[in-house]
């Protein structure tokens, strides 16, 4: 399902352009706009859905597929010695883009 509002969904569907470093029938990878490390891309479904919280059986099944393929490509774009995962759930956390996404943060010490 795609929301026609959502501006990741739009990149998805190649309607805005993105900095891809992986993409698939699941998902895409892309790199982000607003960097917070030297390596800092952004993971994004196919399947439109807004938060963590919105998870179903089959959303589970994507986001389990995304976590088993993210190692791989984190490793590709200069992350070999590490990573971190992020993923916003609400406002409060400071999620913008309400289409759920995992941040891969890395290619260099990372503070805590």
């Amino acid at each position: 399902m795609k929301d026609s509002n959502c501006i990741f969904c739009k990149i998805a569907e190649g309607q805005i352009p993105s900095a891809k470093v992986y993409e698939d029938d699941n998902m895409l990878v892309f790199k982000d706009i607003e960097p917070k490390a030297k390596v800092h891309l952004l993971a994004i479904g196919k399947d439109h859905f807004k938060l963590l919280s919105e998870m179903d059986e089959e959303r589970s099944r994507l986001l389990s597929y995304m976590l088993e393929k993210i190692p791989a490509i984190a490793a590709e774009n200069g992350c070999k010695n590490g990573f971190r995962l992020v993923i916003n759930q609400g406002e409060d956390a400071g999620q913008t883009v309400f289409h759920l996404h995992v941040h891969i943060l890395g290619g260099e010490p990372l503070p805590w």
